[in-house]
Order: structure tokens, then C-alpha cells, then sequence
């Protein structure tokens, strides 16, 4: 199984850590983000994964080196231009039929071997792992007809969306919808490819945090030092 790893990013919400620091190589707890999303990927049969590399990539290449320490290959694949989040993959001229997308600061128990089997079995040319997020609106929302008549109050109501976890299943079909040499982004793609091919959703039920911003990062912190065997269920540490 090959997976791509999207890690060329400058972090601009994390600053200043992320002014000399990679966003993926934040610590959480004893090791960085990336080796956690490395060694989740090998244990669910991911065999390859490719780094697309931008900001401070010659740390991130430092530390993973070839992935030999992690049981699978790892290559690099460099954008000397900002190419945004999907702009990247049209640089990787060797992506098999059906391969894994994933940003490289996600923290989560996802199951990646089950998103892929959900990906073939609904036959989609992209899958989008998603959570239910809820989102409290602090105003009183007002509800109109078409003339300016209020009709409905909802005083500081929850809204409930499935929201995009920032992992992704691809068939090579939908490079075809990304142009080359310019910033092309998730969004862009997908509205790109949504009349014209078959895209669906996993819904992942577990443990999920996109390490955007300080709040973020200190969450994370906290739920794998409590949750770390679920999370690397086959980490030695977690028989100390």
C-alpha cells in the first residue's frame, strides 16, 4: 500500500514554533507527530509512503531518513513553489491506481486499512475520511422568510457537520482534475471532480485532532498521553 504524506506547510497558526521548526516534527509527548502518523501507516500495511516536502524539508529528511528505523520505504518529493494542498500530488510520477492521501500533523486513531477496503468496495475515485464536528454558534440566530419577516429564534444553537479530517483515499483518475505548476487546493478538487466522478465519505467514529493551533497542539498532548496504546497499539512503551 503507498501513501502520501503532505508536510510541505509552513504552520503560520503554530507560530513561532514553526518558524525553524517543520510543523510535523512537534512533539507529542516523547516523539513527533510524523513518527506517529509513520508508524500507524506501517502498521496498517502501508509498505511506501512519499513526503511532499516545501518548508525546513531538509529537517524533516533528516529525521526519517529512508524509513528503514520504521519498517517501510519513505522518498521525498519537493515543491519549490507553494502548490497548496492537492498541487503537490501532480509532482509524484509513480502513484499506483489507488493510494492513501494524509496531512502530517493528524493525530488520530483512524483505521487506515478500513478506509481503503470502504474506498474499493464503494467504488469511489476519492474517499474522504470525516467526523461529525459540532460547532456552537454564540448569537442568537435569526430565521427569515423571503421577506425580511422573522420566522424562527435559535438562541445559541450546536451546529452538527461532517467535517474533512485532512485524510483521503485517491485513485490516479483524479490527478487528471489537478492542474500543473499552480496552487490547487482539497477544495478545488473536489468541486473539480464532484459532477463528473464518484466521491464519497468514511465516517470515523474515534479519536481526531488537525494540530492547526495552540489550543490544538495542547489537546493533543493530552489525549495521547492518555490514550498512546490505542493509539500505537504495538509500541513497546506501552509494556513498560
Amino acid at each position: 500500500m503507498r501513501a502520501v504524506i503532505l508536510a510541505g506547510g509552513k504552520g503560520t497558526r503554530l507560530h513561532p514554533y514553526t518558524v525553524v521548526f517543520p510543523k510535523p516534527l512537534m512533539p507529542i509527548d516523547d516523539m513527533p507527530v510524523i513518527e506517529i502518523v509513520i508508524r500507524q501507516l506501517a502498521a496498517a500495511g502501508v509498505d511506501h509512503a512519499t513526503l511532499a516536502v516545501g518548508h525546513l524539508a531538509e529537517l524533516i529528511r533528516a529525521f526519517l531518513g529512508d524509513g528503514d528505523r520504521f519498517g517501510l520505504k519513505i522518498d521525498y518529493s519537493r515543491e519549490d513553489l507553494p502548490l497548496g494542498t492537492a498541487g503537490p500530488l501532480r509532482l509524484i510520477s509513480d502513484l499506483p491506481e489507488t493510494f492513501l492521501v494524509l496531512n502530517g500533523d493528524l493525530l488520530t486513531t483512524l483505521n487506515y486499512a478500513d478506509l481503503l477496503a470502504r474506498h474499493r468496495e464503494q467504488g469511489n475515485d476519492l474517499t474522504i475520511a470525516s467526523r461529525r464536528r459540532e460547532v456552537a454558534i454564540d448569537f442568537g440566530v435569526l430565521k427569515t422568510d423571503e421577506t425580511g419577516r422573522v420566522v424562527d429564534y435559535l438562541e445559541k444553537p450546536v451546529m452538527s457537520h461532517a467535517v474533512s479530517m485532512g485524510a483521503y483515499v485517491f485513485n490516479r483518475i483524479a490527478l487528471d482534475f489537478i492542474p500543473e505548476g499552480r496552487k490547487f487546493d482539497f477544495p478545488d478538487l473536489i468541486l473539480a471532480m464532484a459532477q463528473q466522478r464518484r466521491i464519497g465519505a468514511y465516517i470515523h467514529h474515534g479519536d481526531w485532532l488537525d494540530i492547526g493551533r495552540h489550543d490544538d497542539y495542547e489537546e493533543a498532548q493530552r489525549i495521547f498521553g492518555e490514550k498512546r496504546a490505542i493509539f500505537l497499539p504495538n509500541d513497546p512503551q506501552n509494556q513498560e
